[in-house]
Formats: C-alpha cells, structure tokens, sequence
C-alpha cells in the first residue's frame, strides 16, 4: 500500500475511533459533573451513601458524564481500591433475579454465594454487601450505575430500587446509586414506599444554547488532528474504556499506542489546514447551519461526522464543502417521505383525502368510509381515478395501514375481538402536513389534477 493511502486509512482510522468511541470526554456541564464527582468521592472516602438520578434527553452526555467522573476517580488510590463499580442496564437486566446475577458476577462474589440459600431479594442483597467487609468495620464501597433507571421501575414491585435505596439510606453499607434515564417523570414511576427511600436527588442535563459558531469549533476540533501530548490524551480517552463485560466498565490507561496512527506532523498540517478552510466556506457553513437549527446536540454532530469520514477514499482523500453537502442531504432525508413517493397514485390521494378531513376536523379519528366518500367526490370530477372500484380502495387503504402511514386506534384489525367491520375501524394519520406537501412536490410523474387537489380541499 503506498505511503499516502496508508496514512489516509490512519487518519480515518483515528477520526472514527475518535467520533464512536471517545467515552470520557466531556465538554460543558461543569457544575454537574462536580456535583455526581463529589458525590462518588464522599461515598468511598468517608463511607456515605447516596442516590441521584440523571435526567436527560438522549445524546446529551448523561453516561459520557459518568465515564469521565470514573476515568478521573479510578487512578486515585483513596477510591480505585476502595471501590466497585457494578452497571446494570434496564435493557438488558430484566427482571431482579437476571440483575441479581450480573450484580454478584460483577463484585465476584460467585464462590461467596454458591451453594447459599436465601429467602428473598433482601437477604441476598444483604449478604452480598456483607462479603465486602474486612475483618472490621471497614467496608468496600459500591458504585451501582442504573442505566435507562425507567425500565426498572417496570419490575415487580420494584423489588430491587427498594432494596437499593433502603440500603443507601439505612447506612448498612456504603453504596451509591446512580439513576440515568431520559424520562423527565421517572419519579412519578416510582411505587410510595421506594419513592420514600430515594433522597430525591436528580441532576438534569440539557444541550447547552450554544451559538452557531461554538458549534462550528467544535466541529473544528473533532476534525482535527492532535499534535504532540494531545495525540497521547486523546488516544487515552479514546481507550479510557477498554472493555464492557456483564455490564461493568474496566478502564486501561496503559492499553493504546499512539504510535500505531503514523501521522506525520507533515501530514497533520497540511489536514488541519485543509479541515480550517472548508469550514470556512459558505457551503460548508449553511450545512452546519441547518444540522445546527434540528438539533444543537454534540452526538448528532458526532453522527454526521462519522458518516462524512466514512465516505474517505484513496481517490478523494479530503472532507470538502461538497461531500458535506451531501451527507446533510442524506442525513437530514425523511424515511417517510421516500415511503410516500413509493405509493401508488391512488394510494397517495388517500393520503390527500386523508389530510383534507384532518386538516378540517382537527386531526379527528376516521375510518375507510369517511375517507372513500371524500375520495369519491374527487374521482367523479377526475379523469385519471374515475373507473376506480371500490374493493381496491379499500385494499390500497389497507396497504396505507400495513406500511404504518395509518395507525387503528384499537390497536388491531376488527377492534381486536371482531365486532368492528373493517370498513368502520378507527384510524389515526402518523404523518405531518408538511411530510405530504412534500411528498406531493417530489412526486415522480404526479397527475396535475391531484396535485392542485392537495393544495385545495374544494372539489
């Protein structure tokens, strides 16, 4: 391979590692994360325990917040030894007894627990916090980490928030439980009696207003190479978080070599330099313009970049204004407009007669008849849908349902037990006005007659 395409794959290599896999970096928030750090530090330090949740909408750092308070706790003598670190995932731990078991693996505890009986979740629970303690007072403290916290509420009787949080405010052991979740009413989930128990705590993280040009630095900085001490943090960060297994989070500071990325500080210059002036450009701005005005989050930028880097090639081996162009065009594209340039002609007038009827009562439930009468009075006047039968309108209608355009209210065919006709059945639309106006402008082909229909309900 020649040398250039070599260091082209190095440099995309880096890049994408760098946008997927950068778990400990964390920009903003400073007041939050000292918060959830000295949290942590008085738990292992002075043995106190606490709980807090983490509420947040998704991509705006709730778990990279934690990572990095980890990666800057872990290296401290006072707390890495002192401490255990046990993730549990709402997704993945299902029930108690399935958490249970990922809890007593991941404090290795398995030969401490084997062969013991235990008449509930608390004993168990109890026994396990005990096996910490050294031959006196002293005690292990445990960090539980509760990621998408919401689904747990769903347990039976929440058995395990009940025990957790009983613990942490019982001082029976030194524990600290961290809720992350994107419900902004998690603690109306909660059952009375583990409401009570939580010390009402929550930390709320919101993406910060930040103007468009902090947004095009930043896109800066995640685009360019490092030099020097920077190439060591960064590879760091990048491998802060080496491996994820049974949920836990072991760190390595020792596992990257910088080495292996082979820039040459000629090579990074000349990137940078290349990186400071397509952002310059006003193509490549109003692209970041308009990723900017959808959403404003660091994760969504991360998204895009990791595409436009993707797209790297020995042939075009440099990001240009063109090339973002053209991934915000695909990256901001609507699956359900180009579902709805795939319909029929006739499957898309239903479309129209559907948005006409919402658009009058107010986004009123309909069913198959209210929308064929007012298609009917379209197809008398019409001259491409005048021979239309009725049995494959109701079969288009049918196809508008299956590919989820329509939703039924009942939540199944028939109202779910058979005493509804078809031809009678509820629906709702699962589509934005503005989603058929635009479907209706991309049209392939569009009859003039149902195009000056969609703009007018009058017949």
């Amino acid at each position: 391979m020649p040398e250039a395409d070599r260091e082209l794959v190095n440099i995309r290599r880096f890049l994408k590692e760098r946008l997927q896999r950068d778990y400990t970096t964390l920009r903003g928030y400073a007041e939050e994360r000292s918060n959830v750090r000295l949290l942590l530090q008085r738990t292992a330090e002075m043995g106190e325990s606490n709980s807090l949740l983490l509420i947040g909408p998704r991509g705006s750092g709730k778990t990279t917040l934690i990572n990095s308070v980890l990666a800057d706790l872990l290296p401290n003598k006072s707390f890495g030894e002192n401490t255990l670190i046990v993730h549990l995932d709402g997704n993945l731990h299902t029930d108690d007894r399935v958490a249970l078991k990922s809890i007593t693996v991941q404090m290795q505890l398995e030969n401490a627990a084997d062969g013991k009986v235990f008449g509930s979740f608390a004993e168990n629970l109890a026994f396990l916090l005990q096996c910490l303690k050294s031959g006196g007072k002293n005690s292990k403290s445990v960090v539980f980490i509760l990621e998408e916290f919401d689904l747990f509420c769903a347990h039976h009787n929440q058995t395990l928030l009940y025990n957790l949080f009983d613990v942490s405010q019982s001082a029976q052991a030194p524990i600290c439980v961290l809720g992350v979740t994107c419900r902004l009413d998690v603690i109306e989930l909660l059952e009375k009696r583990v409401k009570s128990r939580f010390s009402h705590r929550q930390v709320f993280l919101f993406p910060s207003s930040q103007r468009f040009e902090e947004y095009v630095d930043l896109c800066k900085d995640l685009l360019s190479l490092p030099t020097g001490n920077s190439l060591l943090l960064a590879a760091e960060r990048i491998y802060n978080l080496q491996n994820i297994q049974s949920g836990a989070l072991y760190f390595s500071r020792n596992h990257f070599d910088p080495g292996e990325y082979g820039f040459s500080p000629r090579l990074r210059d000349a990137w940078n330099k290349q990186i400071c002036k397509v952002l310059a450009t006003q193509q490549a701005r109003s692209t970041l313009q308009s990723l900017h005005d959808f959403d404003i989050s660091e994760a969504y930028l991360k998204n895009f970049l990791f595409r436009l880097v993707a797209h790297l090639r020995p042939q075009s081996p440099h990001i240009t204004a063109e090339k973002m162009a053209a991934v915000g065009s695909q990256f901001e594209g609507d699956d359900k407009i180009e579902l709805l340039c795939g319909l029929s002609v006739l499957e898309l007038c239903l479309i129209i007669a559907i948005k006409h009827h919402s658009e009058i009562y107010d986004r009123d439930p309909f069913n198959f008849e209210i929308i064929y009468a007012r298609f009917s009075k379209f197809a008398k006047v019409s001259t491409t849908m005048q021979a239309v039968e009725r049995s494959i309108v109701l079969k288009a209608f049918e196809h508008l349902r299956i590919a989820e355009l329509i939703m039924p209210l009942s939540g199944g065919a028939g109202g779910g037990v058979g005493k509804v006709q078809k031809e009678f059945e509820m629906h709702k639309l699962a589509l934005t006005y503005g989603q058929i106006q635009h479907c209706v402008q991309r049209y392939q082909a569009l009859p003039t007659e149902v195009a000056q229909w969609a703009q007018s309900s009058l017949i």
